[in-house]
């Protein structure tokens, strides 16, 4: 593996990875596998990934990241086996597709206890040691959704939001004590999202047909056709990890690169027209 001064990774480094049974959970965990490094493989049905242990020094583990005594149960029984967490990859997580409107409190609250508060549950009970060892790295599964929002996917984006506006906190608490911070934002890749990981509302709305329900369907369609290559995404988020100078932000696919840039357009764009109205709420100097 790539080493340098400033990185936070050791020699045979330990991963552990959430939501392994699909996606980008396995895509990566296989990958880091046959790099040799030792990997913690999670999800909530053990059996599986448990074919994932075959192809290196793996640690297969029951995990629901919404249960606060699995999470700690986890992180205790990887740091037994391995000593430590050198990188830990916050990748469960589920879509839902509904017009604002027509969402379900119920299956919103699911997304959030997952998507936000599982995530976070994760980092809680991994930073102690990654403290009192000074090192450590936490990669944060977000999405172009966290930057730019789509019709049909709100309360989607309202959860990648609250992980980037989450990240972007804890990078600035705990990179002065050598822990590294890092969201990744894909936009559209071959994993099963789409197809299989998002529900979707009942409820169906005639107004959002050509909004909400147009996009939908677009992304239904398109579900394992789309031109992210999970494998290569997966790479890209070892070489961003072991790089000298790890970006905050890792786009992946080059809709999320220019969905990304066209947003920062947008915004200077507005905020340039508005300045005056903005500059002027304050009291007068």
């Amino acid at each position: 593996m790539t080493t340098n001064s400033t990185s936070t990774i050791t020699e045979n480094p330990v991963w552990f990875i959430t939501g392994c049974s699909t996606g980008f959970g396995r895509a990566l965990a296989s990958h880091v596998l046959e790099l040799g490094y030792r990997t913690v493989v999670t999800a909530r049905d053990p059996e599986s990934v448990k074919d994932l242990a075959s192809k290196g020094d793996a640690l297969i583990l029951k995990l629901d990241v919404t249960d606060h005594l699995q999470a700690e149960a986890a992180i205790k029984a990887a740091e037994d086996k391995f000593g430590r967490i050198d990188v830990l990859v916050n990748n469960a997580g589920i879509g839902y597709f509904a017009a604002v409107e027509e969402s379900e409190e119920d299956q919103v609250r699911r997304m959030f206890d997952i998507n936000v508060f599982g995530l976070s549950r994760m980092i809680h009970v991994a930073l102690p040691s990654m403290r009192k060892r000074r090192q450590g790295f936490i990669v944060n599964l977000s999405s172009i959704g966290g930057l730019k929002s789509f019709p049909s996917l709100g309360y989607y984006n309202a959860t990648k939001y609250a992980v980037e506006g989450l990240s972007e906190a804890l990078w600035q608490e705990v990179e002065p004590l050598g822990i590294k911070v890092m969201l990744v934002e894909p936009s559209g890749f071959r994993t099963d999202w789409a197809g299989r990981s998002a529900n979707e509302s009942p409820h169906h709305i005639d107004d959002y047909a050509a909004t909400a329900d147009l996009v939908r369907k677009q992304l239904r369609a398109i579900s394992g056709k789309q031109s992210g290559d999970p494998l290569r995404a997966v790479k890209a988020i070892v070489e961003a990890v072991e790089s000298a100078n790890p970006p905050h932000h890792l786009l992946l696919g080059n809709d999320a690169f220019e969905g990304a840039v066209a947003k920062l357009d947008e915004l200077r764009k507005e905020f340039l027209a508005w300045e005056a109205v903005s500059r002027g709420a304050d009291f007068p100097k």
